[in-house]
């Protein structure tokens, strides 16, 4: 979810402070006493939150395939080099993730004191705490320790495709044009058929649809010629829409459609909106690893006080929402900065 690269792209800082958000608010809104006392008066609310606020992580999607396109495709594709990409990209996704996994089960074990409720996880097994650490529990079929964990090990499965596909294409002679092939014939297998059965949604191949797009908007940018492959890949997507409309693949075509046409945006320097839109985007990835910690003891102190009442569950939404928000800054300055500063060193040699 994250990339200094996007310090010079105010446009993705703004879909990822967005989506962030959108995020939060659904997962407040799909678990708990809290979510089910504000629907007593604001039922359309809560329900637009569970079955459209979720879609926004298809903007991650699209913004990881453009980043990583960015960030493989820049110099020769080696297999020293892809090799270091893939350890830095698990090591950037895992050692932030393994302390917000702490953080959940023990927000999970207070939680479990004060309400009785199934969205909040039981005591881990051993194999289950390894499994995410080694981001295996979706596809072995483990229960989440944290809502959204599925997203972090799809991340990175599909950074590890990604990669596959540049060290293949790096061995034929036009590399360039057999990369552009392979994504293309991926993402057209994706969106006709794995993204249309829901039993795949563990695995890249489900996703890869709006992953390529990403890549596909970043390689038209850059050069002219190749803008052509984008709309390819358009058209592909639109054609497997009209055989099986799915809203969160037209979201996934218009996201790499504004990255693709806002490339060259300018935004002027101490633009106060771009500064926070900014901030929101670099803490991001913390805001989402560590919100459900907060979505659990709020739910749980809500249960043990017996409210039930719409207007404080309102108030309750909303203080979790900025809690989450000034966690995620804490979470991020302490452990995620820190963290990626020591990878780049270890994993540079530096």
């Amino acid at each position: 979810m994250k990339d200094s690269s996007t310090a010079r792209f105010p446009v993705i800082d703004a879909f990822k402070a967005i989506a962030s958000q959108l995020i939060v608010l659904h997962h407040l809104a799909a678990y708990g006493p809290v979510s089910t006392a504000v629907q007593q008066t604001s039922p359309a609310l809560i329900d637009w939150l569970y079955d459209y606020a979720r879609m926004a992580v298809q903007v991650f999607f699209v913004i990881g395939g453009y980043l990583a396109a960015r960030s493989m495709f820049s110099s020769t594709a080696s297999m020293p080099r892809l090799t270091t990409n893939l350890i830095n990209r698990y090591l950037r996704l895992v050692v932030p993730f393994f302390f917000a996994l702490i953080l959940a089960i023990i927000c999970a074990f207070v939680s479990r004191q004060l309400l009785a409720d199934n969205f909040i996880p039981a005591v881990p097994e051993l194999l289950q705490i390894l499994s995410h650490v080694f981001l295996l529990h979706g596809v072995l079929d483990f229960d989440s320790l944290s809502a959204g964990a599925w997203f972090i090990a799809v991340d990175f499965q599909l950074f590890a495709v990604m990669l596959g596909i540049a060290w293949l294409g790096g061995r034929a002679i036009d590399s360039r044009k057999i990369v552009l092939v392979m994504v293309t014939l991926l993402a057209a297998v994706s969106l006709f058929w794995f993204n249309r059965h829901a039993s795949y949604d563990d695995w890249a191949l489900y996703f890869f649809g709006a992953y390529g797009m990403g890549a596909m908007a970043y390689w038209a940018g850059q050069r002219e010629q190749q803008a052509a492959w984008l709309w390819l890949n358009v058209a592909i997507a639109l054609t497997a829409l009209f055989l099986d409309f799915r809203l969160r693949i037209l979201i996934a075509v218009s996201v790499a459609l504004i990255l693709f046409f806002t490339r060259k945006m300018q935004i002027k320097e101490g633009f106060k909106l771009q500064k926070i839109t900014h901030y929101l985007g670099t803490i991001s990835y913390a805001l989402f690893l560590v919100h459900f910690s907060v979505v659990m003891l709020a739910n749980a102190v809500f249960g043990w006080f017996k409210l039930s009442d719409s207007l404080t569950g309102f108030v309750f939404m909303i203080f979790s929402w900025l809690a989450s928000l000034i966690l995620a800054d804490i979470f991020y300055r302490r452990i995620e900065k820190p963290a990626i500063t020591v990878i780049k060193l270890s994993v540079n040699g530096r």
